[in-house]
């Protein structure tokens, strides 16, 4: 996928009003979709975690199970869906300035490219290491003694905050490379499964992190005008 491409996923008609429709609306529609590839692409990973909550919480003789496990999967994509709130209206600035600035087209593949190798970078962090941490520990392991003590809903907006964390990296490079592609979420989303289930996690992190730097490096030589094609 060359630079290019990769700036078109940023100026796609998601971040952009139909005619006959408000912004209301098409923010609306927007977070509707956000919402549903955020589904698609966690619950695979997330899966596991709220198999062994509801396990957790039968051994503990808890009332309503199945409510209480609905409620730490609802918190968790509630973090996401407010991320989309965030998100959109960065997408409509990027959009609009670069519709008023056509030259900002040869520099959006340069940032993009930028953002993808600093994405690559993330995994071999400390930050990264912390809050995968947090994330096995309750995937694999099936620690929910916070899901015990506390409300499940807080429980789950803990889970979806650390998640954020771990993989806002790979999230990013992803909607950079292919806003709403399939094919693209589905890589993202095999990579975040994988290294937060995976048994040698540490190495997988840092394949990821390999290959989404030499995708940045390419991407930026690319848009640079190197490989034959230029931004």
């Amino acid at each position: 996928m060359d630079g290019m491409s990769m700036s078109d996923g940023m100026t796609t008609s998601m971040w952009m009003r139909m005619p006959g429709h408000s912004w209301a609306g098409t923010a609306t529609s927007f977070l509707g979709m956000w919402v549903a590839m955020m589904v698609a692409m966690m619950l695979p990973s997330l899966a596991p975690t709220l198999w062994r909550y509801r396990r957790a919480a039968r051994h503990a003789a808890l009332t309503h199970v199945a409510g209480r496990t609905t409620l730490v999967g609802t918190g968790y994509f509630a973090v996401w869906a407010a991320a989309g709130v965030v998100v959109f209206p960065l997408g409509v600035a990027a959009a609009n300035l670069a519709a008023r600035q056509p030259s900002l087209a040869h520099v959006a593949p340069l940032a993009a490219g930028m953002v993808v190798l600093l994405a690559g970078m993330v995994q071999y962090s400390t930050w990264k290491a912390r809050q995968l941490a947090f994330c096995r520990e309750v995937s694999v392991h099936g620690n929910h003694a916070p899901a015990v003590a506390h409300a499940p809903w807080r429980h789950g907006v803990r889970l979806g905050l650390h998640c954020i964390g771990s993989c806002a990296g790979l999230t990013a490079a992803g909607l950079l490379a292919g806003a709403m592609d399939l094919r693209v979420m589905a890589v993202v989303t095999a990579a975040i499964t994988v290294e937060r289930l995976a048994p040698d996690h540490a190495r997988v992190v840092r394949a990821i992190g390999d290959a989404v730097v030499v995708a940045g490096l390419v991407l930026l030589a690319r848009a640079a005008g190197f490989g034959g094609q230029g931004p």
